[in-house]
């Protein structure tokens, strides 16, 4: 057969021109072996001939297109992709290979000819190569000021794989980096063919725009297979993280994004570490407050949890049904759906039951896929009336948090009726002023007790009407403002975490003091909430005198966006039922809830004001600043300590606060 593998010129010639060179000298006897031989020589030239047509086409048809491959880029090996139940695999580095090429190179020619289809067709998605990425090195060497080496920095990635999600991304990520909170990055992932600036043109993109770009895109892209393109994805994450450690990835996550980037990324952020931020449909409009949060806010967006706590009265269908309606309406895309607890009485009434037999939670059209059940019911046993004591500790023992740092939880009146964008404001909320850099730094998380939804109509008293303090600098026909109040609410407020522990550590002590007290002094007796307000609140009153603890309270235009309370639908608290028998809480009108965009409430253009920037009013409502605020709780912490005794012992040290609460109920030799 070697004989049949010719040079190029000789491929036309005849085969006689190619005889053995050895030809045997004694010749067959018979005519039949004669035949046979000139057989053969037949056989042997179609073959030959046959072997030559296929040379021929495969010469010609080698491509003439190809660029020499630069193997001077960073390439990747394929690996084992890495498993979220084990530790991540060590992150390639960058290296300079100039090896030949592997076999399984580029396709090395065109489809075999057929008749051809209609329009143009797109190069067949077949290329499954070793992933080599051409232009990242360049973008990546180039932000080392950015500080991406260290794990905790102010980068912030915004990637995408198809074009439309692209568009989508853009002018978010524009926005945030118009902050200048951050160092915002954007990069491009995938199998799309466009060039980096054809893409800022189309999206309208110019110098303007503070954003880093980064091209992440595998060679051969625009024809590599889905799964090459899902491991680029992933690898392509892994080897920006290593040079840039972001501090959180946003997606789109709408339905224009491909399906095998948002597979590879939701598979690997977690494993890196690095927060997911997948944004719903009209994400410009739902979720545009995410570009005013700084890179430590957006650290811990999955990890904070949000829980819902509803004590229902007894006889009190309607407004139970009014609220739990306007949460199955509420948008919950900024982050999974809280939990949800009803504390039910003993009595139930026969509405109620037939609506919680029905009622869905989370809402259908929730965004999580499995949809968990995430609904707990308390049905209480006993039949008699709640003391104020017991009133307390039911409350108090219906949450805890998982972890101080993180979870929170929303308290609701049955009165309430929330807004459809109620979560936003709570997210960005808790975000800004409990996570930020600015509010770790002065700390502000260490002085917020909780956020309010609704605006209080009546100081906690119940004598007078309260009115909103005006804004620094507020013009006559614009006086709201966000404020600061020492004053907790009960209607429709969240509580962090870390405060309720140390209310829970407030009740837990009181009440073993007043087990063990004969008589209680009149510092306790002395109640400075009203009756109308159940009797947890003065407990929280109390924590926030004592250390100087306040509420954030919106402004009137923020509240309308957020919650409103019916006065109609007021009971009274258990515990006080009998006393209030004939009250009401007057004919004050309540502010309607607002249909538009609760972005567009908040002042300058939707950024958070600073506890510094808004006014602080004392537990009574009097305005004060910071010092004599200070000043106050040292005050009332003092009176407080002598109520229960045997504080005079205390060394200075001691007199710190503690979240126990040991420097407030001093241990005692009885």
């Amino acid at each position: 057969m070697g004989a049949m593998f010719l040079s190029n010129e000789e491929l036309g010639k005849k085969d006689d021109d190619h005889k053995p060179a050895k030809i045997p000298t004694i010749r067959p006897r018979w005519s039949a072996a004669t035949g046979a031989s000139r057989g053969k020589t037949l056989k042997r030239v179609a073959v030959a001939f046959a072997l030559g047509i296929f040379v021929y086409l495969f010469i010609s048809n080698l491509p003439t297109d190809v660029p020499i491959r630069d193997r001077r880029r960073p390439v990747y090996r394929p690996e084992p992709e890495a498993d979220n139940h084990r530790a991540p695999a060590p992150i390639p580095k960058l290296t300079s290979d100039r090896k030949p090429p592997k076999p399984n190179a580029p396709p090395s020619g065109p489809p075999p000819p057929g008749p051809p289809p209609p329009g143009p067709v797109p190069p067949a998605a077949s290329y499954n190569g070793p992933l080599v990425f051409q232009k990242l090195l360049a973008s990546l060497e180039a932000i080392h000021s950015t500080g991406g080496t260290s794990p905790v920095n102010k980068n912030v990635l915004f990637a995408a794989a198809g074009l439309k999600s692209a568009a989508l991304l853009l002018p978010m990520a524009c926005q945030m980096g118009a902050e200048l909170s951050n160092y915002v990055h954007f990069a491009l992932i995938g199998g799309s063919d466009i060039g980096m600036e054809e893409l800022r043109a189309i999206n309208g993109i110019d110098e303007s725009c503070q954003v880093i770009f980064h091209d992440a895109r595998p060679d051969f892209a625009a024809t590599s297979t889905t799964e090459r393109l899902r491991q680029g994805s992933v690898r392509a994450l892994r080897y920006i993280n290593n040079y840039m450690h972001p501090q959180a990835l946003v997606v789109d996550a709408s339905g224009s994004e491909h399906d095998y980037f948002l597979a590879g990324i939701r598979k690997q952020a977690p494993v890196l570490g690095i927060p997911l931020i997948e944004l719903p449909e009209n994400a410009h409009s739902r979720l545009a407050w995410i570009t005013k949060l700084d890179s430590s806010s957006l650290a811990v967006w999955d990890k904070i949890s949000i829980d819902i706590l509803i004590h229902a009265p007894a006889a009190t269908s309607g407004s139970l049904i009014h609220l739990l309606k306007s949460l199955s309406a509420a948008d919950f895309s900024a982050g999974s759906t809280p939990h949800l607890t009803i504390e039910l009485p003993h009595d139930v009434d026969r509405a109620t039951t037939e609506f919680l037999k029905t009622f869905q939670w989370p809402p259908r059209r929730s965004h999580i896929p499995s949809h968990p059940r995430q609904l707990t019911l308390r049905h209480r046993i006993p039949r008699n009336r709640l003391t104020e004591e017991e009133s307390s500790v039911r409350f108090l023992e219906s949450f805890w948090p998982s972890s101080p740092q993180y979870s929170h939880v929303l308290v609701l009146s049955p009165q309430a009726q929330l807004s459809p964008q109620f979560f936003h404001y709570l997210k960005y909320s808790v975000l800004q002023y409990l996570y930020s850099g600015a509010a770790v730094n002065q700390e502000w998380d260490s002085r917020l007790l909780g956020l309010s939804l609704d605006l209080p109509t009546t100081h906690l008293d119940g004598s007078k009407r309260f009115t909103p303090p005006a804004g620094k600098g507020a013009t006559e026909g614009d006086k709201s403002t966000p404020f600061l109040w020492q004053a907790p609410n009960s209607n429709a407020a969240l509580f962090t975490g870390q405060k309720w522990m140390e209310l829970h550590a407030m009740v837990s002590n009181l009440i073993e003091y007043q087990h063990q007290t004969p008589s209680l002094p009149a510092f306790f007796t002395q109640k400075a909430v009203s009756k109308r307000y159940p009797s947890w609140l003065e407990h929280a009153l109390r924590l926030s005198r004592a250390r100087g603890y306040w509420t954030l309270y919106p402004s009137e235009v923020t509240a309308r966006h957020l919650a409103t309370i019916h006065k109609e639908l007021y009971r009274a608290p258990e515990e006080y039922e009998r006393e209030l028998a004939k009250d009401t809480q007057g004919t004050t009108a309540e502010l309607p809830v607002s249909r538009g965009m609760l972005f567009e409430s908040l002042p300058n253009d939707g950024r958070l004001l600073g506890f510094g920037e808004m006014p602080l009013l004392l537990w009574d409502g009097r305005t004060t600043g910071l010092p004599y605020l200070d000043d106050a709780a040292a005050a009332y912490a003092d009176d407080f300590r002598r109520a229960v005794g045997g504080c005079q012992a205390l060394a200075p040290g001691d007199l710190v606060a503690r979240k126990s609460m040991g420097d407030l109920f001093c241990v005692r030799d009885d």
